[in-house]
């Protein structure tokens, strides 16, 4: 059996939280400062933190012990709606998707944000978590959310007016190892799991034998999806 973390351990990057910056080039960014007096957008719903009432929030969900690997979408606006939403205020126009660890239960599962603006963020709470005896029964972390999409009789890629894919990186309770599965949506914020999509390399010498995570999906014009991933050998190399 897998080795527990002690209680009292002190782990890095448990404090993780989320900032934000601009560019105007894509190569020279600026921060924005954030609602957090630490000049983060997004920190971990402590009840514990001094700076607690600042978190702005659903009620009901739960602790956090830290806020990682933020996967923003931007909710798009059908065009019939494009007049009403541009006055709209209270929309929620970003989506905002992050790893964390549950203080509770210590659980890696997945939650999200949503702003109108795309720099305050109201938390929502946990979108995906792990599911036991499964291939992400040990945990549920880094994802990435793409638009359901088909080619049409021309060539161009149809998207779905609503339905959505997220890639995420699951633990298994078994053996311990990372493997990409996926979970679907049609309104962003409820998710069902669909299973695993791509698995560790088959032969112990491959590049990628021990684990697979950290999807990145894109579309190609030649109809094809493309997933850019992170692999780790069993020697513990990892590449992408």
């Amino acid at each position: 059996k897998r080795a527990r973390v002690p209680e009292d351990a002190m782990i890095k990057g448990m404090r993780l939280k989320i900032g934000a910056a601009i560019s105007q080039d894509g190569v020279t960014w600026g921060r924005v400062e954030g609602d957090d007096p630490s000049g983060a957008c997004v920190v971990p719903y402590d009840t514990t933190d001094t700076n607690v009432g600042d978190v702005s929030m659903k009620a009901g969900i739960p602790e956090e012990l830290y806020c990682g690997w933020p996967e923003v979408y931007v909710n798009p606006v059908a065009e019939s709606d494009q007049k009403k939403a541009a006055s709209d205020k209270k929309r929620d126009n970003f989506f905002m998707y992050y790893s964390t660890m549950l203080k509770e239960t210590k659980e890696k599962a997945i939650g999200y944000a949503t702003s109108e603006n795309g720099f305050a963020w109201t938390k929502q709470g946990i979108v995906l978590k792990p599911t036991p005896g499964t291939l992400d029964g040990a945990g549920c972390a880094r994802c990435n959310v793409v638009r359901k999409a088909t080619l049409d009789a021309e060539g161009f890629w149809k998207e779905d007016e609503n339905g959505w894919i997220m890639f995420y990186e699951g633990v298994s309770s078994e053996d311990g190892k990372h493997r990409i599965l996926a979970a679907e949506s049609d309104d962003l914020s409820n998710w069902k799991k669909i299973g695993l999509v791509l698995d560790v390399g088959e032969s112990g010498e491959a590049w990628d034998a021990k684990g697979v995570g950290s999807p990145h999906v894109i579309r190609l014009d030649d109809g094809f999806f493309r997933m850019y991933y992170t692999g780790e050998s069993e020697s513990g190399e990892t590449a992408i």
